[in-house]
């Protein structure tokens, strides 16, 4: 007998159950986490979980806005990925939206990470321009997208007025009018918008890496280039993934600033599986269509995520 179960012998007690009353202390735990854990796990479900079972369903249906009147919307398999796929313009929103994330991702990354280097170095009023440089970050995109239309407009615009004036170009520029001007025109105000988010992220990744390691390095002769290559990206490597996996998901869906500045036009040149997922589904009112595409963005988006972490892991575990 323990001494536990002795003093209650002798007092003529019984034993407590100390296994039994931890029992119950870890079931009040486990229902307090769960408490906590509900709210977030209903939002997930609720506006994240069920607009996606729902789009996968509507993407198989005939759905319309007779639907919305009838009830109705027959079942027509993988039609509408048929459809989709066999549409002459499905090629060219593919290559658009390629060209678009591929431009806006390298240009973004780009000129962030030299932000980000250069704000490294502190020097008087550097908070206050880091400040400043979130100023296109933290303006409505449909804003945003106003403004630089009226930028880049041919005949009034203010950046031909100055071009004209400087004798840059001998006539006005059609940025937004030309199918050959307008996809790069876009990708230009993509990476003004997408620069701040970079050149954060990356600056707080640098203020992480030691001054020890600099001070190593310089002492076996790394410094400047050298030092960026054998110091700086190896510690930043993993806030760079982050950044360009976030930055491809983002620009894979960007909608409001291609409709704001060219509506996909001129002639479909900057129509993207974005865009058109949109008019297929709030223009044509095609929802099943609509959701067919905005399925294969999301396809897209899955594949490139797991891929990316995938060969980045591999390439850290060499």
């Amino acid at each position: 007998m323990t001494a536990i179960d002795l003093a209650a012998a002798g007092t003529g007690q019984a034993a407590p159950k100390e296994p039994l009353r931890r029992q119950r202390r870890l079931s009040v735990e486990r229902i307090a986490q769960w408490a906590f854990l509900a709210p977030a796990v209903i939002y997930i479900g609720l506006f994240f979980g069920y607009p996606i079972v729902k789009n996968v369903v509507m993407s198989f249906q005939d759905y319309t806005t007779k639907t919305f009147f009838t009830g109705e919307a027959p079942w027509v398999g993988f039609a509408n990925y048929v459809s989709v796929i066999k549409n002459s313009l499905f090629s060219t929103t593919l290559i658009n939206t390629g060209l678009f994330t591929v431009g806006s991702i390298v240009g973004q990354f780009v000129i962030g990470m030299a932000l980000a280097l250069f704000f490294k170095r502190r020097f008087p009023l550097s908070g206050v321009l880091r400040s400043l440089l979130l100023l296109p970050w933290l303006l409505p995109l449909i804003a945003s997208s106003a403004v630089w239309k009226w930028i880049l407009d041919q005949d009034s615009g203010i950046l031909n007025q100055a071009l004209l004036f400087l004798h840059v170009t001998p006539a006005a520029i059609p940025w937004l009018s030309s199918p050959n001007v307008a996809l790069i025109s876009v990708i230009l105000v993509n990476i003004w918008l997408g620069i701040p988010f970079n050149a954060t992220i990356l600056y707080g990744g640098l203020q992480g890496i030691p001054e020890e390691q600099y001070e190593a390095a310089a002492l076996d002769g790394a410094t400047g280039w050298k030092a960026f290559r054998y110091v700086t990206w190896p510690n930043l490597r993993p806030v760079v993934s982050v950044v360009l996996v976030l930055g491809v998901v983002y620009t894979l869906k960007v909608l409001d600033i291609i409709l704001g500045l060219t509506g996909g036009g001129p002639a479909n040149a900057t129509q993207t599986l974005a865009t058109n997922s949109y008019q297929q589904s709030f223009v044509v009112f095609s929802f099943g269509t609509g959701a067919a595409i905005s399925n294969i963005l999301i396809v897209i988006s899955l594949v490139f995520t797991v891929v990316y972490l995938r060969l980045n892991r591999r390439a850290i575990d060499e």
